[in-house]
């Protein structure tokens, strides 16, 4: 039997903290523990473990900076999809950057929404358009440009393969492969974002959605 997710929600809408207890009370598979106007709210009143998943609205009117909010869930224990009312393309990727599995607008339905809370807690992260969308048009100088080779091995890599493996795949030596992987690690480590381990990199990854680029 699949483990039930806990969900909590920050967000001062009250209208929709509202819709959101009547959604998210019809998945069996996903139980609302929480619900806060801040995340300093949500925080204070937690008496038990961090829920697995923190829905988080993008601008609070408390005047928050979403990044300082996700870097706060996270600490707490939990993982965090944002959520909005427009596909903001800054913002999505700062959000992304400091820790945020996902993103999506508040238009989606509810199916879509449970896919991505489990997406989520499986550690997968949540790649919707408005996500992919934001990615693929970052061209901040954080965002390092990989040539087609280079990806590759850094997917093949990343996803868990051995670089011996990755070379294989792509039809190369190992010691190919390995120039191609220290060039990626140098491209980040110039745009700031150092990435010195296969965790490093898969976060690497995710944070710059190039599975689906």
């Amino acid at each position: 039997m699949a483990r039930l997710i806990t969900v909590a929600v920050v967000d001062d809408d009250r209208m929709l903290l509202d819709g959101m207890r009547s959604w998210l009370g019809s998945v069996p598979e996903l139980r609302l523990v929480a619900t806060a106007a801040t995340v300093g709210e949500l925080l204070g009143a937690a008496t038990g473990a961090a829920p697995d998943v923190v829905l988080l609205d993008l601008l609070l009117r408390d005047g928050s900076a979403p990044a300082d909010n996700i870097r706060r869930l996270l600490h707490s224990g939990s993982r965090v999809l944002m959520i909005s009312t427009v596909p903001d393309r800054a913002r999505v990727i700062d959000a992304v950057r400091a820790g945020a599995d996902g993103y999506l607008t508040k238009d989606n339905d509810l199916p879509t929404l449970v896919a991505a809370v489990k997406d989520v807690f499986a550690g997968h992260g949540a790649h919707s358009p408005e996500l992919a969308f934001a990615c693929a048009h970052d061209d901040s100088p954080s965002r390092p440009r990989l040539s087609p080779r280079e990806r590759e091995i850094l997917l093949d890599y990343a996803s868990g393969m051995t670089l011996k493996s990755a070379a294989r795949r792509a039809g190369i030596t190992v010691h190919t492969a390995k120039d191609y992987l220290d060039r990626v690690k140098a491209k980040y480590q110039q745009a700031g974002r150092p990435a010195y381990t296969k965790i490093d990199l898969a976060r690497r990854v995710r944070e710059d959605s190039l599975e689906g680029g």
